[in-house]
């Protein structure tokens, strides 16, 4: 992997999406908008949005960095930019760090914009650091955005990049813990949701809602979301073909 070649990619796809505002405005806003509703949503148990919304600060970022990723890099792949590209003296693992690093930057953005909103605006009322609310949402805006990456080498249009949502996102919303505690599902599906990596993105959230100081159990979590991470994009520098179909 060249970092000149890196950094390069990156600008041209920061470069495209400042020309993109309803991109944007879904990334930074969308978030934002979510977790302001269900403030007012549990207007009259506050409690109830601290539990949720703390979980919910990284379940968002997620998702929307899932849905533009994906969605962006088909564009570019459908549209021939990407075997252009790689015809050039550029790597795969170039082309998709470029795009990690692109999409990651706009995720701090979104992280920090949906966390200081929740504290400091709706009073999203958490034992520990607002700063660990901070990593544990950008770490999901980045996983987010490894999933948009490598989803977006199987599907052949934006359609279907949209249509891996309900494969790849809604179970591991459904077993995360969000909707009941994950030790009181059936035995095969705890198992199940000890694999997926949302379940430890909201494991991270509710120990920060819980605890005043840094938890071993956090740092667990905080690993396991990044280590897929990384993962999932090592993935997707594999699976990226040279060649559109």
């Amino acid at each position: 992997m060249n970092g000149y070649r890196t950094l390069a990619t990156a600008a041209r796809v920061l470069r495209q999406l400042r020309h993109d505002p309803r991109t944007i405005a879904l990334m930074l806003l969308v978030p934002v908008l979510m977790i302001t509703l269900l403030r007012y949503v549990f207007d009259g148990s506050p409690r109830v949005f601290d539990t949720v919304g703390a979980s919910l600060l990284g379940i968002f970022p997620l998702i929307t960095m899932f849905l533009v990723t994906s969605i962006a890099t088909l564009r570019e792949r459908t549209s021939g930019t990407l075997e252009r590209l790689l015809a050039m003296p550029l790597g795969k693992a170039d082309l998709i760090a470029g795009y990690a690093l692109a999409f990651g930057l706009l995720a701090v953005v979104q992280s920090v914009l949906a966390t200081a909103v929740a504290v400091q605006v709706l009073g999203l009322d958490v034992a520990g650091s607002p700063w660990l609310l901070l990593l544990v949402a950008l770490l999901d805006a980045l996983l987010g955005t490894a999933l948009g990456l490598f989803v977006s080498a199987f599907a052949a249009s934006e359609f279907q990049a949209v249509q891996f949502m309900p494969a790849v996102i809604f179970p591991q919303l459904l077993l995360c813990g969000l909707f009941t505690p994950r030790d009181r599902m059936h035995p095969v599906l705890e198992a199940v949701s000890d694999v997926l990596p949302m379940s430890y993105a909201v494991d991270g959230m509710n120990q920060v809602l819980h605890h005043p100081g840094v938890t071993g159990d956090f740092v667990r979590d905080a690993l396991v979301v990044a280590g897929c991470a990384l993962l999932v994009l090592t993935l997707g520098a594999a699976t990226l073909r040279r060649r559109t179909p």
